[in-house]
């Protein structure tokens, strides 16, 4: 995944440790294992995370993880992201900014797209029928340059 460098602050296991007793949490390895696979892989639903830690903690249970993402986001230390036609939520560890989301609706493939503006709102709509806004959440959808190379080429292989 490419990510800007605007938020390319490497986050080590002592750092997680840290943030996470700043927000009230205690650092467990159960913990700090599903920031660290956040971190380095973006966009991960629950059950990638599960099964990416389980080697290392073989007592982690699925729920545990859906608890820890629910944890971590009720706290803001990971973002939770709902997308069309996404079976579940994904997360991220990218949460210093307003950004949203570019995904392929051929391999379901999700991309960081940098706001415009760079803080919240990105988009200031018409009418705000009396309410403060706070979060504007925009997804992109679209077919990545693999999935459009491959649909081409199944195209032209039929008869």
């Amino acid at each position: 995944m490419t990510h800007s460098t605007a938020h390319d602050s490497h986050h080590h296991a002592h750092d997680w440790a840290q943030l996470l007793r700043g927000r009230g949490l205690r650092a467990t390895a159960q913990r700090m294992a599903v920031l660290e696979f956040l971190h380095d892989h973006p966009h991960s639903d629950a059950e990638t995370v599960f099964q990416a830690i389980r080697p290392v903690l073989p007592t982690v249970s699925l729920q545990a993880v859906h608890l820890i993402v629910q944890d971590l986001s009720g706290k803001g230390l990971i973002r939770r992201i709902s997308l069309p036609d996404s079976a579940s939520a994904r997360y991220e560890t990218r949460i210093e900014d307003n950004h949203h989301h570019i995904q392929c609706i051929h391999c379901g493939r999700i991309e960081d797209v940098d706001c415009v503006v760079g803080h919240a709102p990105c988009l200031e709509p018409d009418d705000t029928h009396g309410m403060r806004i706070i979060e504007a959440s925009i997804v992109f959808r679209g077919i990545c340059q693999d999935c459009d190379a491959l649909i081409n080429q199944q195209a032209k292989e039929k008869p």
